[in-house]
C-alpha cells in the first residue's frame, strides 16, 4: 500500500527500497530511513484541510520491513479526525506486522482529546505498535501534550527528531502564531 508522496513499488530513487525510504530504525534513536518517513509523514501534514482550531499533521506506520501499511492525516475524512487516529483505522487489527511497525508523526501524539473519546497515545498503544518516531513535541496551545511520556510509559520507544521540528511546525505556522477559532479538535 502507498500513500499520498510514497514511493509506489518497483519506483525507487537514492537510499530508496521498493518499498520506500528504507527498513525502520530499532532502537532509541533516529537512522536515515526514519528521518525520511518522518519527512513523508510531514509532507502528508500539507494535504490537511486548513483550520484555526487544529494541527495539521500527518502520520504514515511503516512494518518492519520498510512496506507502508497506512498513512493519514489531520481531517482527512471528518473534521476531527487526527493523522494518527485516520492512518490507525485503515488497519487490521490483527495484522501480525504491527508489533513491529513504527509509526511516524509530525506531531506529538495527543494525549488529552476533546472531540474524541479516546486520544491518539491510547489508540497507538491499543494498536500494538511498540515504536514512535516525531518531529516535535505537541505545545500547549489547545490541549497539554504528554503523549510521548503516556507512550514512554506504556513501553513504547519514542524517538523525537528536532532536526525535522521546523519543517513540521511551518506546515502549522497559522496556528502557532495565534489564530484561534472554537475549540480544540
Amino acid at each position: 500500500m502507498t500513500g499520498p508522496g510514497m514511493t509506489a513499488p518497483g519506483m525507487t530513487g537514492p537510499g530508496m527500497t521498493e518499498q520506500g525510504p528504507g527498513v525502520p530504525g530499532r532502537g532509541g534513536g533516529a537512522t536515515g530511513a526514519d528521518c525520511s518517513w518522518l519527512g513523508e509523514a510531514i509532507e502528508l501534514s500539507r494535504r490537511c484541510p486548513p483550520s484555526a482550531t487544529a494541527f495539521a499533521v500527518g502520520a504514515v506506520v511503516v512494518a518492519g520491513d520498510g512496506s507502508v501499511l497506512a498513512t493519514g492525516y489531520s481531517r482527512e475524512g471528518s473534521p476531527r479526525d487526527h493523522a494518527e487516529e485516520a492512518a490507525l483505522a485503515k488497519l487490521d487489527p490483527a495484522d501480525p506486522r504491527l508489533g513491529g511497525a513504527t509509526l511516524y508523526s509530525s506531531l506529538e501524539p495527543c494525549r488529552f482529546r476533546a472531540s474524541r473519546p479516546r486520544p491518539c497515545a491510547e489508540l497507538i498503544i491499543g494498536a500494538g505498535l511498540r515504536r514512535v518516531v516525531i518531529a516535535w513535541l505537541e505545545p500547549p496551545v489547545f490541549a497539554p501534550g504528554g503523549g510521548a511520556a503516556l507512550l514512554r510509559g506504556a513501553g513504547i520507544t519514542v524517538v523525537e527528531v528536532p532536526g525535522l521540528a521546523a519543517r513540521a511546525r511551518a506546515v502549522n505556522a497559522g496556528v502557532l502564531s495565534g489564530a484561534r477559532g472554537e475549540g480544540p479538535a
